[in-house]
């Protein structure tokens, strides 16, 4: 049989057999990789020797170990684009979704969830010009009440961080800052007497009228973060709506896309996403340096899954110059209330080594994280 993936994609779909594999070279390997994907949709088949009536229904059920993000992306990477998109018109037939992203009835009865958000977002390229406006409207509600909710816990963080990282000349009681004053005061002790001689008063700022924090989000493209980018956007958003910050947002795969003009419409950006495909993340790392003016005020927010498809040492070079310039860098393996990580830790073991926070976490654990870097 051709070692072509997009011919054995043909043959597996008409005979539903898995091959026999031999050989331990690149090429084998890659063969191998393919044939496991297309197990994942059609089942392993019947085999030579087997019952050829036995189940070929698809292994992409609930509590499988290959998720569908995951299989989308990878099949990216090893089919051509005509193959890719056949099987996921397959996939999503097996899915049993075929009918919810032709028929616009049906999805308008749907109760929109950030699941089926992720669903409409994986699949958008298989729907009807109709289906794809209802489609658009329940992406736009979910992401508004997901932010309406992030809001009340992210802002206050943020801006509160904010104006205790600044001092201010007006002597205003309510913001007396006692822990700067008595640490600026410490020289002035009296040992005989047993007090501190206070020289001068710190007080906070109430508001800032200059935006001196740049917050920089980085979205991986990659299937298994769609969920994570999701929140991102959003997150991203509520930054853009803060008055003291500056936010710029990009997402990236093998190339760069900044969206940072659009980062207060989290729908445009989240239609944007294009799944699949390779991931250069030392490129993205590097084109966040780009937009850095001031790197002590700057936060990179790196949302990636660390499997690098360039060389790893690219990404940890430049992870660690940006962190010995002064930019705080912070790494999402996941984001969200119910993700369940799928990251290389290596390497995001290596680029924490090297200066980058690397988290796990849920939106308001990323936003008091944030605010803890600001304080300084």
């Amino acid at each position: 049989m051709s070692r072509d993936p997009e011919n054995l994609a043909r043959w597996r779909v008409l005979l539903g057999r898995r091959p026999q594999l031999e050989g331990d070279t690149e090429e084998d390997a890659r063969f191998a990789a393919a044939t496991r994907l297309l197990d994942e949709l059609y089942g392993t088949g019947a085999a030579d020797g087997e019952d050829p009536t036995q189940d070929r229904s698809g292994g992409l059920g609930e509590g499988h170990a290959m998720n569908v993000p995951r299989w989308v992306d990878e099949v990216g990477e090893l089919f051509p684009r005509a193959a890719k998109e056949v099987l996921e018109r397959e996939l999503v037939r097996k899915r049993g979704i075929a009918e919810l992203l032709e028929r616009p009835d049906i999805l308008e009865r749907v109760e929109p969830s950030l699941e089926l958000v992720k669903t409409l977002l994986t699949h958008r390229d298989l729907m009807n010009e109709k289906t794809r406006g209802i489609a658009r409207k329940i992406i736009d509600q979910v992401v508004r009440e997901l932010k309406e909710k992030l809001t009340i816990a992210v802002e206050p963080a943020i801006t509160g961080a904010i104006r205790r990282d600044r001092h201010s000349p007006r002597k205003v009681p309510r913001n007396l800052d006692l822990k700067t004053t008595l640490r600026r005061n410490l020289h002035h002790w009296d040992r005989k007497h047993e007090r501190l001689l206070v020289d001068r008063l710190f007080f906070y700022a109430a508001e800032r009228n200059k935006r001196p924090w740049h917050i920089i989000v980085a979205v991986d493209q990659s299937g298994s973060m769609l969920g994570s980018a999701i929140f991102s956007a959003v997150m991203a958003s509520i930054f853009a709506e803060l008055p003291a910050v500056k936010t710029s947002l990009f997402l990236f795969d093998t190339e760069i896309a900044d969206l940072s003009d659009q980062v207060g419409q989290p729908v445009d950006v989240l239609l944007q996403v294009q799944l699949g495909g390779g991931t250069h993340i030392a490129k993205a790392v590097r084109y966040a340096g780009q937009l850095v003016r001031e790197p002590a005020k700057t936060i990179v927010v790196l949302i990636t899954d660390f499997y690098e498809g360039g060389p790893e040492a690219d990404l940890i070079r430049e992870v660690k110059f940006l962190a010995e310039s002064g930019v705080r860098m912070v790494g999402l393996g996941a984001l969200g209330y119910d993700a369940r990580p799928e990251y290389h830790k290596a390497t995001a073991s290596k680029c924490r080594k090297v200066g980058m926070d690397v988290l796990v976490c849920t939106p308001e654990k990323l936003a008091e994280s944030m605010a803890t870097i600001i304080r300084g």
